[in-house]
Protein backbone atom coordinates (compact mmCIF):
# COMPACT_ATOMS: atom_id res chain seq x y z
CA UNK A 1 0.00 0.00 0.00
CA UNK A 2 0.95 3.66 -0.90
CA UNK A 3 1.16 6.13 1.93
CA UNK A 4 2.34 9.83 2.26
CA UNK A 5 3.97 10.06 5.51
CA UNK A 6 2.31 13.33 8.06
CA UNK A 7 5.05 12.78 10.51
CA UNK A 8 8.70 11.42 10.55
CA UNK A 9 8.15 7.70 10.65
CA UNK A 10 11.95 6.34 12.51
CA UNK A 11 12.75 3.00 9.54
CA UNK A 12 10.41 4.71 7.35
CA UNK A 13 10.74 7.28 5.94
CA UNK A 14 10.44 11.52 6.57
CA UNK A 15 7.48 13.94 6.38
CA UNK A 16 5.80 14.61 2.88
CA UNK A 17 7.93 11.30 1.60
CA UNK A 18 5.33 8.60 -0.46
CA UNK A 19 6.51 4.91 0.70
CA UNK A 20 5.16 2.03 -0.37
CA UNK A 21 4.62 -0.01 3.19
CA UNK A 22 2.99 -3.68 3.65
CA UNK A 23 -1.04 -3.04 4.12
CA UNK A 24 -0.96 -4.29 7.98
CA UNK A 25 2.24 -2.14 9.05
CA UNK A 26 -0.35 0.91 7.11
CA UNK A 27 -3.36 0.05 8.41
CA UNK A 28 -2.59 -0.70 11.96
CA UNK A 29 0.27 1.35 12.62
CA UNK A 30 0.72 4.73 10.53
CA UNK A 31 -3.42 5.40 9.87
CA UNK A 32 -3.84 4.22 13.07
CA UNK A 33 -1.64 6.64 14.89
CA UNK A 34 -1.82 9.19 12.57
CA UNK A 35 1.70 9.56 10.97
CA UNK A 36 0.35 8.69 7.37
CA UNK A 37 -2.51 8.75 4.86
CA UNK A 38 -3.54 6.61 1.96
CA UNK A 39 -1.56 7.97 -1.15
CA UNK A 40 -5.10 8.58 -2.96
CA UNK A 41 -4.86 11.24 -6.16
CA UNK A 42 -6.86 13.52 -3.98
CA UNK A 43 -4.22 13.10 -1.26
CA UNK A 44 -1.30 13.22 -3.58
CA UNK A 45 -3.16 16.82 -4.75
CA UNK A 46 -3.51 18.09 -1.29
CA UNK A 47 1.07 17.20 -0.80
CA UNK A 48 1.59 18.89 -4.02
CA UNK A 49 0.12 22.28 -3.10
CA UNK A 50 1.78 21.85 0.38
CA UNK A 51 5.25 21.05 -1.13
CA UNK A 52 4.30 24.29 -3.78
CA UNK A 53 3.16 26.67 -0.56
CA UNK A 54 6.23 25.97 1.62
CA UNK A 55 8.77 26.26 -1.63
CA UNK A 56 7.00 29.84 -2.33
CA UNK A 57 7.47 30.71 1.47
CA UNK A 58 11.11 30.10 1.12
CA UNK A 59 11.65 32.04 -2.03
CA UNK A 60 9.68 34.72 -0.23
CA UNK A 61 11.76 35.17 2.90
CA UNK A 62 14.75 34.77 0.60
CA UNK A 63 14.04 37.79 -1.84
CA UNK A 64 13.10 39.90 1.76
CA UNK A 65 16.37 38.97 2.92
CA UNK A 66 17.90 40.00 -0.56
CA UNK A 67 16.31 43.25 -0.28
CA UNK A 68 17.43 43.82 3.36
CA UNK A 69 20.88 43.03 2.71
CA UNK A 70 21.07 45.73 -0.68
CA UNK A 71 20.03 48.36 1.92
CA UNK A 72 22.25 47.28 4.81
CA UNK A 73 25.58 46.37 3.12
CA UNK A 74 28.52 49.09 3.35
CA UNK A 75 26.23 51.21 5.30
CA UNK A 76 27.09 53.24 8.79
CA UNK A 77 24.87 52.44 12.25
CA UNK A 78 25.96 55.78 14.26
CA UNK A 79 25.56 54.40 18.09
CA UNK A 80 25.66 56.94 20.56
CA UNK A 81 26.87 56.12 24.20
CA UNK A 82 28.15 56.95 27.57
CA UNK A 83 31.89 56.62 28.59
CA UNK A 84 34.59 57.51 30.93
CA UNK A 85 37.65 59.41 30.37
CA UNK A 86 39.97 56.51 29.43
CA UNK A 87 37.71 56.03 25.94
CA UNK A 88 35.98 53.04 27.26
CA UNK A 89 32.18 52.55 27.25
CA UNK A 90 30.10 52.14 30.02
CA UNK A 91 28.92 48.74 29.33
CA UNK A 92 28.81 47.71 25.83
CA UNK A 93 27.16 47.52 22.37
CA UNK A 94 25.09 44.64 22.18
CA UNK A 95 22.94 43.04 19.25
CA UNK A 96 19.72 44.42 20.89
CA UNK A 97 21.22 48.00 20.52
CA UNK A 98 22.15 47.72 16.91
CA UNK A 99 19.26 46.16 16.25
CA UNK A 100 17.38 49.04 17.33
CA UNK A 101 19.25 51.43 15.90
CA UNK A 102 19.05 50.11 12.53
CA UNK A 103 15.49 49.83 12.91
CA UNK A 104 15.58 53.94 13.69
CA UNK A 105 18.27 54.67 11.48
CA UNK A 106 17.39 52.64 7.76
CA UNK A 107 13.59 51.60 8.90
CA UNK A 108 15.06 47.90 8.89
CA UNK A 109 13.87 44.81 10.62
CA UNK A 110 17.04 42.94 11.66
CA UNK A 111 16.67 40.39 14.45
CA UNK A 112 19.22 40.61 17.46
CA UNK A 113 19.90 36.91 16.92
CA UNK A 114 21.02 37.38 13.80
CA UNK A 115 23.88 40.35 14.16
CA UNK A 116 27.41 38.82 14.53
CA UNK A 117 29.98 41.15 15.72
CA UNK A 118 33.99 40.76 14.66
CA UNK A 119 34.74 41.57 18.43
CA UNK A 120 32.92 42.91 21.75
CA UNK A 121 32.18 46.66 21.26
CA UNK A 122 32.93 48.03 24.73
CA UNK A 123 35.14 51.00 23.54
CA UNK A 124 34.29 54.30 21.12
CA UNK A 125 35.48 54.03 17.36
CA UNK A 126 34.38 52.11 14.12
CA UNK A 127 33.45 48.04 14.01
CA UNK A 128 32.78 45.72 11.68
CA UNK A 129 29.45 43.62 11.61
CA UNK A 130 27.60 41.24 9.42
CA UNK A 131 23.74 40.72 9.65
CA UNK A 132 23.18 36.88 8.58
CA UNK A 133 19.94 37.14 6.87
CA UNK A 134 19.16 34.14 5.87
CA UNK A 135 21.20 30.86 4.78
CA UNK A 136 23.88 32.34 2.49
CA UNK A 137 22.21 36.04 2.32
CA UNK A 138 24.58 38.37 4.41
CA UNK A 139 25.47 41.89 4.57
CA UNK A 140 28.76 43.33 6.23
CA UNK A 141 28.75 46.77 7.53
CA UNK A 142 30.28 49.12 10.20
CA UNK A 143 29.24 50.11 13.82
CA UNK A 144 30.65 53.71 14.44
CA UNK A 145 29.93 54.05 18.61
CA UNK A 146 30.32 57.64 19.38
CA UNK A 147 30.27 59.85 22.84
CA UNK A 148 27.43 61.86 23.97
CA UNK A 149 27.68 65.07 23.99
CA UNK A 150 26.24 66.67 27.30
Amino acid sequence: MKVILIEDVKGTGKKGEIKEVKDGYARNCLIAKKLAVEATPQNMNMLEGQKASAQHKIDVEISNAKAVAEKLEGKTVKIIGKGGTSGKLFGSVTGKDISLQIKKQFGLDVDKRKLALDSEIKTFGAFGAEARLYNGVTAKFTVMVEEAQE
